[in-house]
């Protein structure tokens, strides 16, 4: 499937994947992750798109930061509609889209499952959660939802 993404300025960015997606649930293949769960990082936001990346070790980031007492996972994904850099690490607050992070309100579909990336140290871990802590103790940081 060839993907399209229409970044912030405009411009059209193509990224074929593949994509994934790092979370803690146990899901199968067919299954579809959606829109409408608590924000990982500011857990009284209800998000309004899911986030998916192009890199298995950003979505394996994103599986040891989420919520959930599971083991990490990073579940290959195909997207069933539309989908935009992610503005949340992209474009509105970094030049481009070096992270190859993306957000959709269309679901996500599970095509398989990824258990080959490179994994956060414990240390790494922490400085991860102590940042994302300091964000969320800062009034003025937001989630561009």
């Amino acid at each position: 499937m060839e993907s399209k993404t229409i970044a912030f300025d405009g411009s059209e960015v193509v990224d074929n994947g593949p994509f994934y997606h790092g979370t803690r649930a146990n899901l199968q293949i067919g299954d579809l992750l959606t829109a409408g769960f608590r924000s990982n990082y500011k857990p009284e936001i209800i998000m309004n798109h899911i986030y998916f990346t192009a890199l298995p070790n950003g979505a394996g980031l994103a599986a040891a930061l989420a919520s959930g007492d599971g083991p990490e996972r990073v579940y290959i994904v195909e997207p069933t509609g539309s989908f935009v850099n992610d503005p949340n690490v992209t474009d509105k607050k970094f030049h481009g889209n070096p992270t190859r992070s993306y957000r959709s309100e269309a679901p996500l579909k599970i095509v398989g499952e990824l258990t080959d990336w490179v994994r956060q140290t414990p240390e790494e871990l922490k400085k991860w959660r102590e940042n994302i802590a300091a964000i969320n103790a800062d009034p003025k940081a937001e989630i561009i939802n």
